[in-house]
């Protein structure tokens, strides 16, 4: 393997430590030794291929908003039936959430200081969403209500569990599996709460 391979690889290792210990493990105030630690590398070396725990850090920022923006390109970008749709949305919110509980936590948490944030959906984008979802409305698919509320109602049932995760498997006795288990379970409940059929 060449050095330039093997700073590569390092350079990813970094990263990828990094974000199993934001968004899988919820520690979004881990230092820049703890990062070292987790990857088995000196801590002067995260300073060498990323400048600072900051830059590193608006790294993570900007590849999490890519995975929330991917997430909306399921609504903005297929043409099927409007629930098939939203089932696909959430199926991948699901797995989403499966693989980086604390990824939408780690989110707000960065917005709440300030850290720039890009839209995950263009105002045209909103719209035709919600023409799409007063149109089911009219055809007796969804309850009638503002389309904002549907909008809350599914992103309330998507992300909430996972955002107090810990909380609710302490309280509720429920293993890192089980909660998984549970979590991978939510699709058709969710469409069940949100349709009429």
């Amino acid at each position: 393997m060449s050095n330039q391979a093997k700073k590569d690889q390092t350079q990813e290792l970094i990263k990828e430590t990094a974000k199993n210990l934001f968004f899988v493990k919820g520690k979004f105030d881990a230092t820049t030794q703890e990062i070292a630690d987790a990857v088995g590398v000196n801590r002067t070396l995260i300073n060498y291929y990323f400048r600072s725990r900051d830059n590193l850090i608006q790294i993570i920022f900007d590849e999490a908003q890519k995975v929330e923006q991917d997430k909306s390109k399921v609504i903005q970008n297929s043409d099927l039936p409007f629930k098939e749709k939203m089932g696909q949305f959430i199926e991948h919110s699901l797995s989403t959430s499966l693989k980086y509980p604390y990824l939408e936590t780690y989110i707000v948490s960065q917005i709440n200081k300030g850290n720039c944030h890009k839209k995950d959906i263009e105002e045209d984008e909103l719209k035709k969403l919600y023409k799409d979802i007063k149109k089911e409305m009219a055809l007796g698919n969804i309850e009638t209500m503002e389309p904002i509320q549907f909008v809350l109602n599914m992103v309330s049932l998507l992300v909430f569990p996972s955002a107090i995760r810990p909380l609710l498997m302490e309280n509720l006795m429920i293993s890192e599996k089980k909660f998984d288990q549970i979590i991978a379970a939510r699709k058709d409940i969710i469409l069940n709460i949100l349709f009429k059929n």
